[in-house]
């Protein structure tokens, strides 16, 4: 059973929904990846919103670009958590996406992460599922601590070999 539904409107939201997957992935958290269109097929969208509880999910990670319902419709219809990635559009570069996501009438909460975020909206949602779960973690521990060694190794290799020879 899928503790997160990953959700987007479009299929060119893949390349940053797929991150999401990817950290869920390498953290052992289920999933289930659609694309619904809110506009397009508001009753397949609001079937998966009402549903989504019944499923199991805990999270809900939704991205849309451009007027970007779909995060807030789902906040609104699903009772859990929904996190909102804000999609990069041409004509105002992600902007209306972001301000669309993070500007939620009081009462129906999206968070928000940056735009194109598809990795921190999957790190927020293990987070959130960390809460009940010590095996998660001490998995999202570990991601720190991996982070933290890949810092310090660049950090070595510029030290030996100066900045002018760093590649």
């Amino acid at each position: 059973m899928a503790q997160v539904g990953i959700v987007m409107g479009s299929d060119s939201d893949m390349p940053v929904m797929a991150k999401a997957a990817e950290i869920l992935e390498e953290l052992g958290i289920s999933y289930e990846m659609k694309i619904i269109s809110a506009h397009r097929e508001p009753d397949v969208f609001f079937e998966y919103a009402a549903s989504a509880e019944e499923k199991g999910f805990k999270v809900i990670i939704a991205g849309a670009g451009m007027a970007a319902h779909l995060p807030g419709m789902c906040a609104a219809i699903f009772p859990m958590p929904v996190i909102g990635i804000p999609m990069h559009t041409t004509s105002l570069g992600g902007r209306d996406s972001l301000y669309s996501i993070v500007q939620m009438p009081s009462g129906i909460p999206v968070a928000t992460v940056a735009i194109n975020g598809g990795t921190n909206a999957g790190l927020l949602a293990a987070k959130i599922l960390a809460t009940s779960d010590e095996g998660l973690l001490k998995k999202l521990k570990g991601y720190s601590q991996s982070m933290k060694e890949s810092v310090q190794k660049k950090d070595a290799r510029l030290q030996e070999t100066g900045y002018k020879n760093y590649k």
